[in-house]
């Protein structure tokens, strides 16, 4: 099974100079955790609500003059949509991440491969290993 058969299409980008502000109504507004920054339509980074709540309220940082560049990660772990999902599962559970890109050959962002879109589609077992892998840096 690939990852383009697993992946949620049509995920919402924002450029790098998008108020936090904005990215938290998106997040809430489509029920995601997270937003891929793109800058000339390629990915730079993303944006977690985790990011979100580390960076900025945390901080004590004025959130309405902060922007995904400010509290973005950068590098964010991608994948292909042709790559096979066992390898994107390994991936999640090496790096302890919920999320990944999906990008094309030019860095474009197609979709996201979620945690839950693992569940959904390949079942409990296969989830709860990568859920414990990646929360294993918690206990």
């Amino acid at each position: 099974m690939k990852v383009k058969d697993i992946m949620h299409h049509g995920v919402r980008s924002v450029e790098q100079t998008a108020p936090i502000m904005e990215i938290a109504k998106m997040m809430r507004d489509f029920d995601v955790g997270a937003i891929p920054v793109t800058s000339k339509g390629h990915l730079i980074g993303i944006v977690t609500d985790r990011d979100i709540a580390c960076r900025a309220l945390a901080d004590n940082a004025s959130s309405n003059q902060l922007t995904a560049k400010d509290v973005m990660t950068k590098n964010a772990i991608c994948c292909s949509p042709e790559d096979d999902i066992n390898s994107a599962v390994q991936t999640m559970e090496s790096k302890k991440i919920r999320r990944l890109a999906v990008t094309d050959e030019h860095n474009a962002v197609l979709g996201m491969l979620s945690l839950g879109d693992i569940s959904f589609k390949l079942g409990k077992q296969v989830s709860g290993e990568v859920l414990s892998a990646v929360s294993a840096h918690h206990a």
